[in-house]
């Protein structure tokens, strides 16, 4: 297991939420790695943090006969309590069906809706854990974007622009197939210092928003933008601003 695949569990290894096997696989990993190991304290301690009573209230002692005194009926006789019965506020059906109908539109304008880019997000970092956990990040190997480039030729119905990279610190390892949006896709695999960036590649579509952002997920970070009817989509566990210098250079050459 590497530090990929360990820091996907981590959370579920802290909570003890994980099957057993992989459970002994990802605690194997921390006890040889410092790094995973110093995540997975940090997550013990936020974990014991939010469970400390300063962070809960605790009603006083009294509380419950205070409510129970408020809403029991006189315990006088039968016939006090049959009047208390009869006179409390009643609620007619009509007011019920406007209730249960003002719940179901809140409910309906909060319910989280998913976007087609949500969708992608989520499909292209896969393909990005995929990549690295099958060791399959390239399927030509080459720093030359003029040997990276022809190779796509025939294998897609489009041609993905390659640039070098490499004075500003973005070191071009190759590219492969990858497979996104029910379409191939190119995905070209960058470098920055031990750090794997891939950026796919892919005509503009229909129903997909042409917008340009950042978001992260799963503990990557992902930058999409359209440029000249293609849309790129980086994704790395770089930090952020590095890898917003990547698309920078890239939306420069295009200009």
């Amino acid at each position: 297991m590497n530090c990929n695949e360990s820091r996907l569990l981590l959370h579920g290894y802290s909570d003890r939420e994980l099957d057993r096997e992989a459970h002994r696989e990802v605690e194997a990993h921390i006890d040889d790695c410092s790094s995973c190991r110093d995540i997975h304290r940090r997550n013990v301690s936020i974990s014991k943090a939010l469970a400390h009573e300063s962070f809960y209230y605790r009603a006083p002692a009294d509380f419950r006969e205070h409510v129970l005194a408020s809403i029991d009926p006189p315990e006088n006789d039968d016939a006090e309590k049959q009047s208390w019965w009869n006179s409390r506020p009643r609620l007619s059906w009509e007011w019920a069906v406007a209730f249960s109908l003002v719940v179901i539109v809140v409910m309906l304008a909060t319910w989280p809706v998913r976007s087609p880019s949500d969708d992608l997000a989520n499909e292209l970092v896969a393909s990005h854990v995929r990549s690295l956990m099958a060791d399959h990040v390239t399927d030509v190997v080459s720093t030359d974007q003029h040997t990276v480039k022809p190779w796509f030729d025939g294998r897609l119905d489009f041609a993905p622009p390659v640039i070098d990279l490499a004075p500003q610190g973005f070191v071009l390892v190759g590219g492969r197939l990858d497979y996104a949006s029910n379409r191939s896709v190119a995905a070209l695999v960058y470098k920055r210092r031990q750090h794997v960036i891939n950026l796919f590649v892919f005509p503009e579509q229909s129903g997909v928003p042409a917008s340009e952002g950042s978001t992260l997920k799963q503990g990557y970070n992902l930058i999409h933008w359209n440029r000249s009817g293609m849309t790129y989509w980086a994704i790395s566990d770089l930090n952020l601003e590095e890898l917003k210098q990547l698309a920078h250079l890239y939306q420069d050459w295009q200009q």
